[in-house]
């Protein structure tokens, strides 16, 4: 989809002859540390070439309108400054609607409403994170056309706080970041404890990220998600009987090993297993990419899809049969889900010049078994949220 078809798309819809603006915020992909972050760990993500756009004019009025290409049988959905409260008619406008209400509550000024066009391209509940491009890609849109200087960072952590308190969604903060501070080429490597951030080149040489999705949708919050968080919250409660922690994030496999027994539930044990494990492996695959190994870094990704599937139990028959299917192809270096789990995405690294064969093969295979087709796509590894200047 064109930008000029966009902005063609809102001033028809809009009956609007005013030049609007237009702001990009990618999805992303996690090239590994998975079910990582809200166990105060470390994740791997990476802002990529799909994502959502807003095509925007601010309005004299108090007005708030709001489209979208991906759900056109909504129409333009109305609402006003002084009535952004969740509303569950509203659908997937709640999410632009709990960013700006977001960024006001935290002290911005914003006085009149707009008019807003999205469009994403994200393959739907996927699991490549369309909600956070929305918030992102709305938290951008008010912060330029409003002249608001709003942190990054800052921004980042609204848009957790849209998921986590508006629409009732228990997830960690790495969408969010890896959205609003991706960069060209680059993964970042992310304390979710503390934010501290890192930079990693992601050189990849005559290898491509492939995006295998399932096309088996899932719907994060009716997912096994917050199961997952409680059955890790237990084991470190267990845990902190006797020793001083603050997350399982804080544990070496050593000190993890040396202390599991006091974890009084076998299944509780496993999740943390998986939590301690993933983080050290996280860690791994920044040293094993600086030093240009991705046979090494490959490996790690491989030894992460067995934990999901084995200690965490999040993966499922679609994404094991992709995953496998994928590993039984020559020359792939590494290959996992990645995202929440139960369905959506995984991911490979294949050799560019097999691109084609690898995709013929592992959908065959994957069609024998599920009864129906994966979609590929290649991912680039793009910027961060931002306004795309015309």
């Amino acid at each position: 989809m064109e930008i000029a078809s966009l902005i063609k798309d809102f001033q028809t819809i809009f009956s609007s002859t005013e030049e609007p603006r237009v702001f990009f915020a990618p999805g992303r992909i996690n090239l590994i540390g998975e079910h990582t972050d809200y166990n105060g760990g470390y994740v791997f993500p990476a802002s990529i070439s799909f994502g959502t756009y807003a095509v925007a004019v601010k309005r004299s009025d108090k007005k708030i309108r709001l489209y979208s290409k991906n759900f056109e049988e909504s129409g333009i959905i109305e609402t006003s400054l002084d009535n952004l409260s969740y509303n569950k008619t509203h659908d997937w406008a709640n999410y632009p609607k709990g960013m700006l209400q977001a960024i006001i509550k935290d002290g911005h000024e914003v006085t009149s409403g707009f008019d807003v066009l999205y469009y994403g391209n994200i393959p739907n509940g996927a699991g490549l994170s369309s909600s956070a491009s929305i918030e992102l890609a709305t938290g951008v849109l008010i912060e330029h056309l409003y002249d608001l200087s709003i942190n990054r960072i800052r921004m980042v952590q609204l848009g957790q706080k849209v998921e986590n308190h508006y629409i009732g969604v228990n997830s960690g903060i790495m969408d969010q970041f890896a959205i609003g501070m991706g960069k060209k080429d680059h993964a970042i490597l992310l304390d979710c404890n503390t934010l501290d951030y890192t930079y990693a080149p992601i050189a990849l040489e005559n290898y491509v990220i492939m995006i295998m999705n399932t096309n088996k949708r899932r719907e994060l919050a009716d997912s096994k998600y917050n199961e997952r968080r409680s059955e890790c919250e237990r084991a470190l409660k267990d845990l902190q009987t006797i020793l001083e922690i603050n997350s399982l994030g804080e544990l070496s496999i050593e000190t993890f090993e040396a202390n599991k027994h006091v974890i009084v539930n076998d299944t509780d044990r496993k999740r943390a297993k998986h939590a301690v494990y993933e983080n050290e492996r996280t860690k791994k695959a920044l040293e094993q990419l600086e030093a240009q190994n991705l046979q090494a870094f490959g490996k790690l990704v491989d030894q992460s899809h067995i934990s999901l599937q084995h200690d965490y139990e999040v993966t499922g028959i679609e994404l094991d049969t992709i995953v496998q299917a994928a590993w039984d192809e020559p020359g792939v270096l590494g290959a996992r889900m990645t995202g929440a789990g139960f369905g959506g995405c995984a991911i490979a690294l294949v050799p560019k010049d097999q691109v084609d064969q690898f995709k013929t093969n592992v959908n065959a295979q994957y069609k024998d078994v599920i009864g129906y087709d994966a979609t590929f796509y290649m991912a680039t590894i793009g910027d961060g949220a931002k306004e795309i200047k015309l």
